[in-house]
């Protein structure tokens, strides 16, 4: 929590704290995906694939470029972690904070999920949200967050002194490393903050804090993404179930999450144009 110390209040304090505020990264010259093709490919959608993850674990997907795919709650509350892969260069990787600085710190339709420099493009594209409806709630709290990192066994250790291998971050490299055999050690390097699909979150209105409620999800619910480039995903059933009490633990009710995979015939996609990489050259010149 940031400390207040009034001794220090200058005589001018309020004028200094009632400045406005800038948008830092205003979005009015950012491309945008072409709605009107993409809302028509969505009505030739065809499953051509399907992935389970069960509660507490991950499993890895793939989905070629102009294919869709779909995060479904399919027995419970149950909220997931996804990490976003170039499939054929791990490296190029979603980026959450560029996302964040972006779109806001939630998700919803017509948001993109930006990956990694130098690359600095659109891995997908969100095309439906069945929590559209969800909005902001009195707390401040929102669904489909940017802001949490994901759990992982170094904070449970460094704030419970417990080894607990279920959380996300030990579930992605599980999952990342068998679906691309490599080494634990490898898989880590590559495994990133997350999209917190399904979970209800903000920040206290007191301390600003960072903290989770029970999420609005429901069997039937889906997140629904298009592939602007060929994709790996990682998907992680979060451990805290809907996060209504905790996480990093084996007390919350968990329950698996369906990812599946749609293919569209719509002549339209034919016209579709993604984002290429960042044109930046990567002089990185003294400016002087």
């Amino acid at each position: 929590m940031k400390n207040i110390n009034r001794a220090h209040r200058p005589d001018d304090a309020d004028a200094r704290r009632a400045t406005p505020p800038v948008i830092c990264y205003p979005t009015d010259s950012l491309p945008e995906a072409d709605s009107r093709i993409l809302h028509s490919a969505r009505k030739t959608l065809e499953k051509t694939d399907e992935v389970l993850v069960p509660p507490r674990e991950a499993r890895c997907f793939e989905v070629p470029a102009g294919q869709f795919f779909r995060i479904i709650s399919v027995e419970g509350p149950q909220v997931g972690d996804l990490n976003l892969w170039q499939a054929d260069h791990l490296e190029e990787k979603f980026y959450s904070g560029k996302t964040r600085a972006l779109h806001g710190t939630h998700l919803s339709t017509g948001d993109r999920l930006w990956s990694s420099f130098p690359f600095m493009r659109p891995l997908a594209t969100i095309t439906h949200d069945t929590l559209d409806w969800y909005g902001w709630d009195d707390d401040g709290g929102s669904v489909h967050d940017v802001i949490g990192t994901r759990c992982d066994p170094y904070t449970a250790k460094l704030l419970a002194d417990i080894d607990y291998h279920h959380c996300c971050h030990s579930n992605l490299i599980r999952a990342l490393a068998a679906h691309r055999q490599m080494d634990y050690a490898t898989a880590e390097t590559l495994v990133h903050d997350v999209l917190n699909v399904f979970m209800c979150t903000g920040f206290t209105h007191d301390t600003h804090q960072y903290f989770m409620k029970a999420s609005p999800v429901r069997p039937g619910d889906f997140l629904e993404f298009f592939a602007e480039t060929d994709l790996l995903g990682g998907l992680s059933a979060c451990p805290g179930g809907d996060c209504s009490a905790e996480h990093s633990s084996d007390v919350a009710v968990c329950h698996p999450l369906l990812v599946e995979i749609f293919k569209s015939n719509d002549a339209a996609l034919a016209d579709y144009r993604p984002i290429p990489p960042s044109r930046y050259g990567r002089q990185h010149r003294d400016p002087s």
